[in-house]
């Protein structure tokens, strides 16, 4: 079994076309994370609940755990919180770790913005007064930032979560903060594949080092011309599907 999860936080749907390149060869479950609500959402919380979709999946190994940005980091997280119950892990375009990395990444975001972007993005308060088409506006507005060229296929996505985002990333960022993480990474045992492009504004090689300490298995491939989303990128599109199949058929039992 292969369980997708999307990034965000707060900005489910999008791995649906992930969810499809798999289904030939895996059972496949693709949930959508908690909303906000009554409580603050933390990442215990999101373990908890991908904790209680794998407990209800019944299987005796542990499923396969493809995460894309957030997704990426939640899947490290529930595999530090249960080892025993993570099968392996594909990090795709994964999350950042420390500030050098964030700071690196906001840096080549800024670089790629023009005057008329930056202009559009400090209107979107006055022209969505919702938090969540706020949101989702602005993810709108700079994802051509993340991605190197021509789109293979139109993204995916529901509504966006403002408030479930902003409380889960603070919770990821105090977590960091207080070194938690990455250090608790070190109980992994779960073979671990990171798939980054050389055109992802997130800094690929600079969080490869920072997990490396702590995950000594972690294998790392890298793409040219290749932005956030390798599943949309027409010229890495294919060799993504293939890589990712390939190497969850050698890492998964024969009966998954």
């Amino acid at each position: 079994m292969v369980i997708v999860l999307h990034g965000g936080p707060g900005a489910p749907g999008y791995m649906a076309p992930v969810a499809r390149g798999l289904e030939d060869s895996f059972r496949v479950i693709e949930p959508l994370q908690r909303r906000s609500g009554g409580e603050p959402l933390t990442v215990a919380r999101h373990v908890d609940d991908l904790h209680e979709v794998i407990t209800k999946a019944g299987k005796m190994y542990g499923p396969a755990l493809v995460g894309s940005s957030w997704g990426a980091m939640l899947a490290l997280a529930y595999a530090a919180t249960y080892p025993a119950m993570a099968g392996p892990l594909v990090l795709i375009g994964c999350g950042t770790f420390d500030l050098d990395a964030r700071a690196a990444m906001k840096a080549t975001i800024d670089k790629r913005m023009d005057e008329s972007l930056r202009i559009r993005l400090k209107r979107l308060p006055e022209e969505f007064p919702n938090p969540d088409d706020q949101l989702k506006s602005m993810g709108d507005l700079i994802q051509p930032l993340h991605i190197y060229k021509s789109l293979a296929a139109e993204p995916e996505g529901e509504s966006c979560d403002a408030r479930g985002h902003h409380e889960t990333w603070d919770d990821m960022v105090r977590l960091q903060s207080e070194g938690v993480y990455p250090e608790a990474f070190a109980v992994i045992k779960s073979p671990v594949l990171m798939l980054h492009g050389t055109y992802d504004p997130h800094p690929g090689r600079m969080i490869q080092e920072s997990l490396k300490p702590y995950i000594t298995q972690l294998e790392y491939h890298e793409w040219e011309r290749c932005g956030h989303y390798p599943w949309l990128e027409t010229s890495v599109r294919g060799e993504f599907f293939n890589i990712l199949n390939d190497w969850l058929k050698r890492n998964l039992p024969r009966d998954y």
